[in-house]
């Protein structure tokens, strides 16, 4: 394939893009689990802070002074522990209870001040926000008032990046993080030097939608940045970059709004709990009180949305020997899944289906490295045809199930569980360097002296 070098002329003209567009932006938490840490230990604003994955295994978030100093995103722990010792890097367990928190913070602090219909959370660390009724000569004004509010209001540092599509806000909020003394963390493109100049410093394969395998093979069409994709015909887009989505991403680009705000899904179709074991696990019983434990979460999850399940998978993950040349190797995930006599929301009747799978899929002599259930099928409960020859309360025992989580929620830690799911629990995985769960935990609050 021949390189292109260079596109001569830009795809649109210059100027404003103010009147008649559509405005989106996007607020990223800036390293959030790291950013979620610093809230409460503020004594490390400027110092390098990793965070570890589930059991400690590689990093899943870094703050720029670690960056800085080499340390790799996704890259195993025990590869940078020399780095991290060295540098005297801070390291935490992932804390989800409190991740979970303050994300919860971020978003209601948006839908606060841009009103709950504007707000579209995307992820845990990131939301769109339509911008639409905000005067265009005011936008960099308030994307400013945005970012301040947020981290004045949570803690919480984020970058804001304002665009008239949602893709170009992605790009917006790139460009905002690249320099983040120049651009105080927010960026705003108002016209069409402004997009053209930030696509020309976006890599192709930093733009939303473009994965890493596109990004090769548009890197062997000699594209390498985002503005050079722009350039390439509409008929190309869709024979190159799966159809209809290459041809809406590159009109996204170009300042086309193609992808709508779209309203929060309260209703999931499938639920899932996957952990990996702290440590490899052998015999059978481990196996099926961490599938037990991981069912009542599915479970717990499941009544939330007033939901019932109809089906129930189960899998475990083989831990497999290294290979010859020392690399690690994925086992294979063996799975088995039971269609449910009637659709339920109750844990022990979804226990003892996980159960049979278990015995099912398990294998004596092998070491399991990780396993998880999941349920499909759901429909509402308010649904589920009762037996008219039981009590009413006894039908799906839901008032059961409905105080035994109250409790929960209430008591923290389990303190009701099934027997299922074990007492010593020696299989929960590692987590060696977890904070306190300063916001949810009344016994972890932390203290002011």
């Amino acid at each position: 394939m021949q390189h292109q070098e260079t596109i001569a002329q830009p795809h649109t003209p210059t100027g404003s893009l103010s009147r008649g567009r559509r405005r989106y932006a996007v607020v990223d938490c800036n390293s959030f689990y790291c950013s979620a840490e610093r809230v409460f230990r503020p004594e490390l604003a400027d110092k390098p802070v990793i965070v570890l994955s589930n059991n400690d295994g590689c990093i899943v978030s870094r703050s720029d002074e670690a960056k800085a100093f080499g340390v790799e995103m996704a890259g195993p722990y025990f590869k940078a522990k020399e780095i991290i010792e060295r540098n005297n890097i801070t390291t935490f367990s992932s804390n989800y209870n409190l991740y979970g928190d303050m994300s919860w913070r971020v978003m209601e602090t948006l839908r606060i001040i841009m009103g709950e219909q504007n707000v579209e959370v995307y992820s845990v660390d990131e939301a769109f926000i339509n911008m639409d009724a905000v005067p265009f000569e005011e936008l960099d004004f308030a994307a400013l008032q945005i970012r301040e509010t947020v981290e004045q209001w949570t803690g919480v540092k984020v970058s804001v990046g304002v665009a008239p599509t949602k893709t170009l806000s992605k790009v917006a909020n790139h460009i905002a993080k690249l320099d983040k003394e120049k651009t105080n963390c927010v960026t705003v493109l108002k016209t069409m030097e402004d997009v053209n100049s930030a696509l020309y410093k976006t890599p192709v394969g930093d733009v939303w939608g473009v994965g890493k395998q596109y990004a090769n093979k548009l890197k062997a069409f000699g594209i390498y940045d985002a503005y050079h994709l722009t350039q390439m015909p509409e008929e190309w887009a869709r024979k190159n970059l799966g159809g209809v989505v290459g041809l809406r991403l590159i009109k996204e680009l170009k300042g086309e709004p193609f992808i709508v705000m779209d309203e929060e899904l309260v209703q999931k179709k499938m639920i899932a709990t996957t952990r990996m074991f702290g440590a490899p696990v052998k015999d059978k019983q481990s196996i099926k009180e961490a599938v037990a434990t991981y069912t009542s979460r599915a479970a717990e999850k499941l009544r939330r949305q007033f939901g019932a399940a109809s089906a129930i998978s189960a899998f475990v993950v083989p831990k497999m020997p290294r290979s010859g040349d020392g690399h690690f190797s994925h086992g294979p995930t063996i799975s088995d899944r039971i269609m449910l006599p009637h659709p339920t929301c109750v844990t022990s009747e979804l226990i003892k289906a996980a159960m049979k799978i278990i015995d099912r899929i398990y294998e004596e002599g092998k070491l399991y490295k990780k396993a998880g259930v999941m349920l499909s099928g759901i429909i509402q409960d308010t649904s589920v045809q009762g037996d008219f020859f039981i009590p009413k309360e006894k039908n799906n025992n839901r008032m059961l199930m409905s105080m035994m989580d109250n409790i929960n929620f209430s008591m923290r830690d389990d303190i009701l569980k099934f027997a299922a799911s074990g007492t010593n629990r020696n299989w929960k995985m590692r987590q060696e360097f977890r904070s306190p769960r300063y916001t949810s935990r009344w016994d972890e609050l932390c203290e002011v002296r």
